[in-house]
């Protein structure tokens, strides 16, 4: 299969890709974060920074939580950069897929201000068929289509978080990490596929026993696992 070598063709395909289902998962998802972005007391232009600026769902949902609660600044800050902090290492997994050539700082750290789970997720199974020139310009398309579809949601839901009941709410928060998983599944490779079943298996003990760290147990647990299975496995191959 030749392989997308034209910029016009992966800004298009990139776009594509985007409103093909993540952009709308994205925009609903945070439609429930804008509308419980409302009944904390925010401002809708505080909601849309948030959601520009931490980018991630459970550091977002952390802000709400502790301002409801009356937390400090400080407090509120650390957590949700302990919330974001699972991107390390999909930043230090993704930059090499991209193959891109040496860049600054500043643009490096926007490469990595932009790095979502979903784009992380669908850049890697579509990368494989982009010429690895153009692989960024992929990226950088498909990360701020979401990123803007992110954005209009998290201020349709605020605008409208007196008809949204909250079932409804926390329903439209779910659609994401439901999405996330789907697209993983379909991602080549399977290191991936054996670390999100281990965590499937593993999350419900670790939200019994350490509810207050359930997640990042479960991560670092079922993604050590898949990974270690998946090269245990490859070497049985080779051998």
């Amino acid at each position: 299969m030749a392989l997308i070598g034209d910029s016009n063709q992966v800004v298009r395909k990139a776009i594509a890709d985007s409103l093909s289902l993540p952009a709308f998962i994205l925009f609903f998802t945070m439609m429930g974060f804008g509308s419980l972005m409302q009944n904390t007391g925010y401002h809708a232009e505080m909601a849309a920074v948030a959601t520009l600026l931490i980018w991630g769902l459970p550091g977002q949902l952390a802000m709400v939580e502790l301002t409801a609660t009356g937390q400090g600044l400080i407090a509120i800050v650390f957590a949700c950069s302990l919330a974001n902090a699972r991107f390390m290492p999909m930043v230090v997994s993704f930059v090499p897929a991209m193959q891109r050539a040496s860049a600054s700082l500043p643009r490096q750290l926007l490469d990595a201000q932009m790095l979502s789970i979903n784009s992380w997720a669908m850049c890697l199974r579509e990368f494989p068929k982009v010429e690895p020139e153009y692989r960024h310009l992929y990226y950088m398309t498909f990360a701020s289509s979401i990123l803007l579809a992110a954005v209009i949601g998290t201020l349709f839901g605020f605008y409208g978080a007196v008809i949204l009941p909250a079932v409804v709410v926390l329903g439209l928060i779910f659609t994401s990490p439901l999405f996330f998983a789907l697209v993983l599944s379909a991602t080549p490779g399977s290191a991936e596929r054996l670390s999100m079943l281990s965590g499937c298996a593993i999350v419900p003990l670790a939200h019994h026993f350490f509810p207050a760290v359930d997640l990042l147990i479960t991560g670092l647990v079922g993604g050590s696992f898949g990974f270690l299975a998946a090269r245990f496995w490859q070497r049985g191959d080779d051998d």
